[in-house]
Parts: structure tokens; C-alpha cells; sequence
């Protein structure tokens, strides 16, 4: 009976979105239309999609890894983000992030909730701070793909073991609480951090360094799994590959379309985005081999991962030799934390932290060194020093802020699952459906 009341709940929320949408007035407003450049539009539109086809993607790349009682749970929790977070992110979340900014001058905190609030003024004009050459509608669906994937990459450290209700819960107070606020520091013209110099072309920051945390306190939080201990191998390594193949696809508009215009730094961005993956992804295997492991699937689809994770803060910053480097030494030091993640007792089942969280902070703190004309490289000591800074802030930001919110939806909806639950698996216990390929006779 609690959990018909807690779903007639949730859908009477969604019922309440759906009516301040017609009640409220939500004008367009005067549009200004004579700055946009029809390249720059077909391009973010074209970009917009690629970064859409990445949650899909995520799923069947997490999907892939998880026992087979869990593969169908994991898929729609990336998948249900695309739901959620587009309804949050029209009501609210888009003008958290980049709505008229809160606080001094040089140093905002968050957008003003009122100022996009239902849309009100997104259309097909341009914004002279957000989208000088394209429909400031545009930019908006641009950035909703990014906080769509965010939550969904969360979902690897405690794959197995979440209800679904609390699940969807925290993913909406991240995304208001941490995700917006975080975008709006990094991104927005007033963000204390893009003040300070900080550098973040395409979310290495915003997007993986925050999963990575949220993904780590997460696994503490929830705690290992009942058969932790016991080795399981992925459930379908195609699904895998699949997945991997369309993250890589669709990062080209993840990290090409944050150049916001279809110009050179887009094709820099594009070529780096490309080459750091490609040596990511030999430089995962060679390790692996040189360690005495045999080549695998799995590492060659974690390491290309992995790259496109590290080269995301630098794509459009860096020349392509040190997107190489990139590479190279975010795959290295990415096996290394999976392999001591395996000696420890913390359960982030598919090692979120080790490959987002040290990625994002490798892309992050090589960003600082090789940036074209402001990095360490180049005698600028002060743009690393702020990296630095910034690194602590946004980890302490991130990791208790994610605690904060996995607490409160556990006050509201019990995080964990019954140890029942997770012992039939999470497709049967939450959603009363099964992977079985299998042929069976009635």
C-alpha cells in the first residue's frame, strides 16, 4: 500500500509540472533573430543529438558489465534520466545553471530560478551571453544532454543494489542541488570558477569529476554488495563494445559542440577528441599485456572510455600532441586505481571513480599544463594553481553534497534494496521483468 501511495505521489507531482506549464505565462518574449548564423545552428542542432545518443549508449555500456539479473535495472536508469532530468531541467534546472546569476560580481553561486523558469524566454533568438549565433532554445537542449548523462553515470558504483523510486529521487536532487550550481560556476559568464580562470571546455569538471565524487560517496554510503566477494564476468560483452562504440560516436558532439560554433576550434576539439580515445585505448591493452594479461574487449572499451573522459576538459585548449599524452597517462593511472579499487573493500561496482573521477581530474590538472598559451607549459603558474583549487573545492562540493542527498532520499525512500531484492536481481524485484534469451518450453 506505501508504494502505490509513494507512485500516486510522484505522478501527481508530474500532473502539478504539466498544469503550471498551461497556467503559468511563459512568453518567448522579444526574440532577437538578426545574429543567427545558420551553420552554428545546424551544427548545435547535429552536436545537441550526438550527445543525446551517449545516455543510450551508457546504458548498453553499463548494461553490459552487470550480471544478467541486473542488466535490464541498469539499462533504464540511464534511460529514465532522459525523462526526468528534461522535465527538470524546463521547469527549473537549465535556469539554475545559467539563469541571471546570484551572488557578486565575478563570483556567482547559482542562477536565479525565475530567470528561464517553464522556459520562459528560450526560443529561437539568440542571447548574446549564452548563444551569440544560434536559438538560445538550442543551447538549452545542448546542455540538458549534459545533465542527463551526469546522473546516469552515478548509476555504476551502486548498480545492483538501489531501489528505483530512490534512485529517481536523488537523481532530481543532484541535478538542482550539485549538477546546476556546479554548471553555473564553471560555465556561466558570472561562475566564480570560469573567473578564476578554471578551465573546462566540455564537463571534465561539471560532468565527470561530479559523477566521479557523487559515484564514491555512493559506494560508501550503500555499502558492498551481499556476493561483493564472489567474481562475476560481465554479462554481455557485445552490449559492451556496443556501448562504448556509441559514447565514442556521440562524444564528438559532446566535446566538438561545446565549441558553440561551427569553426576551427570545433575541428580542434574533434581531433582531440578522437586521437586521446585512440591512445587510451592501446595504451589500456599494451598495459594489460605487459602486466601479463591477455588483450580484452572490456579494457579496450574502458580504455577508450577513459580517454574521451580525460581529453574532455582540454579538447578545445590543447594541440594534438598533448592530446596523446592525455591519453596515455589518464589509461595508466585509471588501471592502476581499478586495480587497488579491487584490493579494497569499497564496492563501486563498476568503477565509476577509477575511470570518471581520476579521468576528470587528469583532464582537469593536464589542462592546466598544456593549455594553448595560459598553461603551466607556457609559464603560467597561476592558471594550475586555480586548477588546484578548484579540484578541492569541487571535490569537497561534489562528494558532501552527494552524501547530503543520498541521506535525505534515504529518509524519504530507503536507498538499498532488500537483501531479497538483491539477491533475485534488481530486473525482477523493481520492475517484474527478465533478461533471458534463452528459449524455454511451456
Amino acid at each position: 500500500m506505501k508504494n502505490k501511495v509513494s507512485w500516486w505521489l510522484i505522478l501527481g507531482l508530474l500532473v502539478i509540472a504539466a498544469l503550471l506549464g498551461v497556467v503559468i505565462p511563459t512568453g518567448m518574449g522579444e526574440q532577437d533573430y538578426s545574429n543567427l548564423v545558420a551553420g552554428d545552428t545546424a551544427w548545435m542542432l547535429t552536436a545537441t543529438g550526438l550527445v543525446l545518443l551517449m545516455t543510450p549508449g551508457l546504458a548498453f555500456f553499463y548494461g553490459g558489465m552487470v550480471q544478467p539479473r541486473n542488466i535490464i535495472s541498469t539499462m533504464l536508469q540511464s534511460f529514465i534520466a532522459m525523462g526526468i532530468v528534461s522535465v527538470l531541467w524546463v521547469i527549473v534546472g537549465f535556469s539554475i545553471a545559467f539563469g541571471d546569476s546570484i551572488g557578486p560580481e565575478g563570483f556567482g553561486l547559482f542562477g536565479n530560478p525565475a530567470t528561464f523558469f517553464m522556459f520562459r524566454g528560450v526560443g529561437g533568438g539568440t542571447d548574446p551571453d549564452l548563444a551569440p549565433t544560434f536559438p538560445l532554445a538550442v543551447f538549452a537542449m545542448f546542455q540538458l544532454k549534459f545533465a542527463i548523462i551526469t546522473p546516469a553515470l552515478i548509476t555504476g558504483s551502486f548498480a545492483g543494489r538501489v531501489r528505483f523510486r530512490a534512485y529517481m529521487l536523488f537523481m532530481c536532487l543532484f541535478v538542482i542541488f550539485i549538477y546546476a550550481p556546479l554548471a553555473h560556476w564553471t560555465w556561466h559568464p558570472n561562475g566564480f570558477l570560469r573567473n578564476w580562470g578554471v578551465l573546462d571546455f566540455a564537463g571534465g569538471t561539471v560532468v565527470h569529476m561530479s559523477a566521479g565524487f557523487a559515484a564514491l560517496a555512493g559506494a560508501m554510503f550503500l555499502g558492498r554488495r551481499k556476493d561483493a566477494h564472489k567474481e562475476f564476468k560481465p554479462a554481455n560483452i557485445p552490449y559492451i563494445l556496443l556501448g562504448a562504440g556509441m559514447l565514442w560516436f556521440g562524444w564528438f558532439g559532446f566535446n566538438a559542440g561545446s565549441a558553440l560554433a561551427a569553426d576551427s576550434v570545433a575541428a580542434t576539439a574533434l581531433v582531440n577528441t578522437n586521437t586521446a580515445s585512440a591512445a587510451a585505448m592501446l595504451t589500456w591493452i599494451f598495459f594489460d599485456a605487459a602486466k601479463g594479461k591477455k588483450p580484452s574487449a572490456v579494457g579496450a572499451a574502458i580504455g577508450l572510455v577513459v580517454g574521451l573522459v580525460a581529453i574532455t576538459p582540454a579538447a578545445g585548449f590543447v594541440n594534438v600532441g598533448s592530446s596523446i599524452f592525455i591519453g596515455v597517462i589518464a589509461a595508466i593511472i585509471s588501471n592502476y586505481a581499478i586495480a587497488l579499487r579491487t584490493k579494497s573493500m569499497l564496492d563501486d561496482t563498476l568503477d565509476v571513480f577509477p575511470a570518471h573521477g581520476m579521468g576528470g581530474i587528469v583532464g582537469m590538472l593536464a589542462t592546466a599544463v598544456f593549455a594553448n598559451e595560459v598553461g603551466l607549459i607556457h609559464g603560467h603558474i597561476t592558471t594550475f594553481l586555480f586548477h588546484l583549487l578548484a579540484l578541492v573545492i569541487v571535490g569537497v562540493f561534489t562528494f558532501g553534497g552527494s552524501i547530503l542527498m543520498y541521506k535525505i532520499t534515504d529518509l524519504i525512500v530507503p536507498l538499498r534494496i532488500s537483501p531479497h531484492g538483491e539477491k533475485i536481481g534488481l530486473d525482477i524485484s523493481q520492475h517484474d521483468e527478465s533478461y533471458d534469451f534463452v528459449y524455454k518450453e511451456e
